[in-house]
């Protein structure tokens, strides 16, 4: 049955990359387009040829930094400027590419990001040199209409690397919204992830609301473990997905989620339920 087209579904390609049955972009391109899905995202530049060969899009891209992305992030001086000079050559590649966004993270809270031992960085610096940072990039956003969205993420969760990240600074989606403003940028907004704001902030809807005109992108996955949107977990997406059309949001949610069974069933759920 076609999909209501209220949601632009997108499917991010690691969590089915790294899944039991590893899919690779062909693969994953095809199953998008079985599901009536429109996106593939958080892949690089190398993956969009194969992407457009299917007639599909990438909603938004890495950064560029290697390793874990989000441990060295706008918070920390000590990475900054290699963060703006990839996340500059990422904006360029979406440009040239016709991909609208680029990930962005605040960076975990410690001076060396893999070292807790070395002592933190405080709320308020870590804010003020996200605001610095991004300001000093926004403008090439701007220039060249690609959005920077700076994702939240959950702290709580320290079961698994994917499922949560105990030391990232950006952990208060008010935090994330409060340097955002800041910034005061039409390119630079925030990527509402439900699962990591279910768990950290709760009050899914109202906070929707709350940060509609901030909202350049959104993520799905369930409640607790980060895995299917099933009846196991506590997410109630139609609702969800409900606010977000009332609201207006144009862009795309992609789904996040970590396979524990077949990932093609998943994925269908997934779509099916936010289907709204």
């Amino acid at each position: 049955m076609p999909l209501k087209g209220n949601i632009n579904h997108s499917i991010v390609f690691w969590c089915f990359n790294a899944a039991g049955d590893n899919w690779d972009m062909d693969k994953t391109c095809e199953v998008a387009k079985q599901l009536g899905v429109k996106s593939i995202e958080l892949s690089g530049p190398e993956t969009w040829p194969t992407i457009k060969k299917h007639g599909l899009s990438c909603a938004i891209a890495m950064n560029g930094m290697p390793g874990a992305p989000f441990m060295k992030g706008f918070n920390n001086p000590r990475y900054q400027d290699e963060v703006i000079a990839r996340t500059t050559e990422t904006i360029d590649a979406c440009a040239e590419a016709g991909v609208p966004s680029v990930i962005a993270f605040t960076g975990y809270k410690w001076h060396d990001a893999e070292d807790p031992k070395s002592g933190e960085i405080s709320l308020g610096d870590g804010a003020d040199n996200c605001v610095k940072g991004l300001k000093q990039i926004a403008s090439h956003a701007e220039k060249k209409k690609v959005t920077i969205c700076l994702e939240h993420l959950n702290t709580r969760d320290d079961t698994h690397p994917m499922k949560g990240h105990p030391g990232y600074q950006g952990d208060d989606v008010d935090y994330c919204a409060g340097i955002i403003r800041r910034v005061g940028s039409d390119r630079v907004k925030l990527l509402f992830d439900l699962y990591h704001v279910q768990i950290m902030n709760g009050d899914l809807i109202r906070r929707l609301e709350q940060y509609k005109d901030l909202i350049g992108h959104i993520h799905t996955a369930g409640n607790p473990g980060r895995g299917e949107l099933d009846d196991d977990q506590e997410i109630n997406f139609p609702a969800a997905m409900k606010k977000i059309v009332a609201m207006g949001y144009k862009g795309y949610v992609g789904h996040e989620f970590i396979p524990t069974r077949d990932p093609f069933a998943g994925l269908k759920q997934a779509v099916e339920r936010c289907d709204v």
